[in-house]
């Protein structure tokens, strides 16, 4: 879910440049930087982000200027400065004291004498009868910057997928060396068993039946035919939904991570094989691989 895409316009009357930057999260967390002219339409703006973008900590920001040709260089009020110099040199005569050059630069720094940049423009804009340009001439570079960012999350969903795929094949390549083991394991478990069977019928307190439903119950639990299946059926539905194009699959990508990380950890619990758990290892250190680029996917 991270992103980034802008879009520039450039005119005689101003420069504009829409900017949006994403990061992953698990709702939409939209914050919004916009000129003071635009704030009307926070609302237009937010919906129109909204329906595009479902999730991710979504910052918009609108850079608004005019070029220097259009700003009004601040200019030198003369009369004010005279005023000012002339007031300040009377309070100082009638305190005893001679006019210096500081006299004249505190009357610079008086209000009005030096016009800040934002009231030239002010004053400019008033003169030139200059407007402030509509939402509607600013609308497209939103849209602009979106669709630079939906490529963006594209492009990077392109890479997260052959990364992803990548770790989903080391696991089907370990569940085939489990499987591959599982027969090793069952005869090295029939031996075990035959060899407690031989011991348990000399003892004379042996029960046949109590034996049987023991030995039922141990073969039960060490059996893992089910699992190797259900974690097969998991693995190809990731697979499948990775390749969904153009929809939403972060969330069940995350649904079907938990049910392939539960069949790997049954697994691993009743194998009871050394073999097994280093495999089941290799399968949970790439499954954690997969969860990391889950937060970056819709």
């Amino acid at each position: 879910m991270t992103g980034f895409g802008q879009a520039h316009r450039d005119t005689d009357r101003y420069t504009a440049t829409a900017e949006l930057r994403s990061l992953n999260s698990k709702t939409l967390d939209l914050t919004l930087r916009l000129p003071r002219f635009l704030q009307a339409h926070e609302h237009e703006i937010r919906q129109q982000i909204t329906k595009a973008l479902l999730r991710g900590k979504v910052n918009f920001n609108i850079d608004f200027n005019r070029p220097a040709s259009a700003a009004a260089a601040p200019a030198l009020n003369r009369p004010a400065l005279l005023a000012a110099f002339h007031e300040l040199q009377a309070v100082a005569q009638s305190l005893g004291l001679a006019a210096t050059e500081e006299t004249l630069l505190a009357a610079l720094r008086l209000p009005g004498v030096v016009p800040t940049a934002a009231e030239a423009a002010q004053t400019s804009q008033a003169e030139t009868g200059a407007e402030e340009p509509t939402w509607a001439e600013l609308q497209p570079l939103l849209t602009e910057a979106l669709a630079a960012m939906q490529q963006f999350r594209q492009d990077e969903g392109q890479t997260l997928q052959q990364e992803i795929l990548g770790y989903l094949a080391t696991i089907r390549q370990q569940l085939a060396a489990v499987d591959l083991h599982d027969p090793q394991r069952v005869a090295h478990v029939r031996q075990r068993l035959a060899t407690h069977l031989a011991e348990l019928t000399q003892h004379e307190q042996f029960n046949a039946t109590r034996f049987e439903q023991e030995v039922l119950y141990y073969i039960e639990k060490l059996d893992i035919a089910e699992e190797k299946v259900r974690l097969s059926a998991h693995l190809d539905y990731f697979e499948l939904a990775t390749r969904q194009p153009d929809e939403a699959v972060g969330k069940k990508l995350g649904f079907l991570a938990q049910e392939i990380g539960r069949e790997i950890n049954t697994i691993g619990s009743k194998a009871n094989d050394a073999t097994v758990q280093h495999l089941v290892v290799g399968m949970k250190e790439e499954l954690e691989k997969i969860k990391e680029q889950l937060n970056n996917i819709l």
